[in-house]
């Protein structure tokens, strides 16, 4: 038996009445996907160290970031204070997407304890948008020195006065020598930099002994000569030199130190300019040509969400400060 023709026109208009309703729903996702958050003037990314592979990391994604958004980008440097004073910028700076930082290991997870005062607090006044890159770091020498393991080092400065250099305080690489003397029982004297660059010029140049530098600072030294590497600090050897032990294979059981930057914007921006950022960084990093140069550098890409980076950070500053009470290690 046929329904009434009544119940059919009931029915009819129910279904179109959903089909407008679904239509409506999908117009309106294209429009809040079409009104997806841009900037509406310059964007400044931070880098708070001079020269090295934050600023190379800045400037690989600066030009893409640029076109994606529309507007231009321009790369900052604000080194000093083991990253404090550009990582405090950006914390100060208006939560408006216009102002990021390139931030890493000593900013965001180390100087918390390091510092006896900070002038922002790393969780609550950063918005972490993606990790980018981790590396392990390397136990590098100048050449003349007589060492080609870690056993050999710790005994030679047991017997000589040997000295370091750090890309800055609170870096990855003052504390993870600070780790080695403290399990070691030694005594290296530690001299800080203002970045990178200059601490390698010094370390070849052999006004300094040794460094902890990830691969991509000092990987083209060794290769010539100008620096030899006898540890690494990942929980694996490092694929590209493979030769090259662990400290954990050389009697160091737990010592992993692992380097790493990523970008962040001021706490309390808002989440749909959190997305853009990491919707587009995500993008750039897993690009094949900026993949390429940062593996290059000897980094392994990351580029997660913000979630992942906030999870990576909490865990980060408790493991670093544990190192730096052990160590009695302090910046000020």
């Amino acid at each position: 038996m046929s329904a009434p023709k009544t119940m059919v026109g009931a029915i009819t208009r129910r279904a179109a009445a959903t089909l407008l309703l679904g239509a409506a729903g999908a117009g309106i996702a294209l429009n809040a996907a079409a009104a997806e958050w841009a900037p509406t003037k310059t964007v400044r990314i931070i880098v708070p160290i001079v020269g090295g592979t934050n600023d190379v990391v800045a400037r690989l994604v600066q030009q893409k970031l640029q076109e994606a958004l529309g507007q231009p980008v321009i790369v900052e440097n604000k080194g000093g204070a083991g990253g404090n004073i550009g990582a405090n910028e950006v914390a100060k700076s208006p939560p408006d997407g216009h102002t990021l930082l390139v931030g890493f290991n000593g900013p965001i997870a180390i100087n918390t304890t390091l510092f006896s005062k900070l002038p922002y607090d790393p969780v609550k006044d950063l918005a972490p948008i993606t990790l980018a890159v981790t590396a392990p770091q390397f136990l590098a020498l100048n050449p003349s020195v007589p060492a080609t393991n870690v056993k050999e080092f710790v005994a030679l400065a047991k017997t000589k006065k040997l000295a370091y250099a750090s890309v800055s305080i609170g870096s990855a690489s003052h504390l993870t020598m600070e780790m080695l003397k403290s399990a070691a029982g030694i005594d290296v004297t530690h001299i800080p930099y203002k970045g990178s660059a200059p601490a390698v010029v010094d370390l070849i140049g052999g006004q300094v002994d040794a460094a902890f530098l990830v691969p991509g600072n000092i990987s083209e030294f060794v290769k010539d000569g100008r620096a030899k590497v006898i540890a690494s600090t990942g929980a694996k050897r490092f694929p590209s030199m493979p030769q090259v032990p662990t400290m954990i294979e050389q009697g160091y059981p737990d010592f992993v130190a692992v380097s790493w930057i990523g970008f962040l914007a001021a706490g309390g921006t808002p989440r749909p300019i959190i997305d853009r950022y990491n919707k587009e960084l995500v993008k750039i990093l897993r690009s094949p040509d900026v993949r390429s140069q940062l593996e290059k550098m000897e980094f392994e890409v990351v580029a997660g969400t913000p979630e992942q980076f906030a999870g990576w950070i909490q865990t980060e500053i408790p493991r670093w400060g544990k190192v730096i009470k052990a160590t009695g290690a302090k910046a000020d």
